[in-house]
């Protein structure tokens, strides 16, 4: 019996066992001296850092992590000793056969003071966990090398500073409308810093400041050698760390 069911088991699933590791990814490595795309050489990207399966959900909540963390609400309510007014007792205490009052500004009057309201500036700012933010990059990086939305190039050099220049290598090959250059030092090459400048959705980040949001608000990411290498580094390091279990406990800023 069970060798019957093994053996239908084997027929479905195509008689292999999964693979205990995952096969690297590769990838071509392309040019950026010249407008038409050239074919360097072949490059083996890491299957726990670009060969995951996204987590739509981790992803999900870095996005709104980013997205909440800048925002700041400065709705504003003033309290009865902030309204203007009020100062006199509107009846005497006594004799009139109305209610007692102080002042005309007490919250339950009719342009008085509100109780509880929001005081501005409130800030939106909470510390996601360290794993959520880890597993967030590998997620959306995994994505965009599976929707060919992720390229590596040699370096970020380019020939010109004139802009167009930039804008047919990035149409010539593909890139679409966005297109996020990251590479390993925040001190970019001159030329394409000088192009990028005047077009505001070609951007440049340094491989410190790569982030979830960033990567998907462009359609395709461009890595260099050296990114590559320098984010395969730390990923891996976190991810490999003896202590990855106290990382990813809750943020205590006395513990920074």
């Amino acid at each position: 019996m069970i060798l019957s069911l093994y053996g239908a088991w084997q027929k479905n699933c195509g008689g292999a066992f999964p693979p205990k590791f995952k096969a690297p990814r590769q990838v071509w490595v392309s040019n950026m001296d010249t407008v038409e795309e050239e074919k360097l050489g072949l490059i083996d990207l890491h299957p726990e850092v670009f060969a995951e399966r996204p987590r739509v959900d981790i992803i999900h909540e870095n996005v709104r992590w980013q997205q909440l963390y800048r925002h700041v609400s400065y709705a504003n309510t003033k309290m009865r000793y902030e309204v203007r007014g009020g100062g006199k007792k509107p009846r005497q205490q006594k004799g009139s056969g109305r209610s007692r009052h102080g002042s005309i500004r007490s919250p339950i009057w009719r342009g008085g003071g509100i109780v509880h309201g929001p005081r501005s500036p409130t800030p939106y700012f909470y510390m996601l966990g360290f794993n959520t933010r880890l597993n967030g990059l590998r997620s959306t990086l995994s994505a965009k090398l599976a929707q060919d939305d992720l390229h590596i190039v040699d370096s970020l050099d380019i020939p010109t500073d004139d802009p167009s220049y930039l804008e047919k290598l990035v149409e010539e090959r593909g890139w679409g409308p966005a297109v996020l250059f990251v590479d390993d030092n925040d001190i970019m090459p001159l030329n394409i810093t000088a192009a990028s400048d005047s077009h505001g959705h070609y951007n440049l980040m340094p491989v410190y400041g790569l982030n979830v949001y960033s990567m998907l608000k462009h359609h395709t990411l461009v890595l260099t050698l050296a990114a590559v290498e320098r984010l395969e580094e730390r990923l891996l390091f976190h991810l490999n760390r003896n202590d990855a279990a106290s990382a990813g406990q809750k943020y205590k800023l006395d513990s920074v």
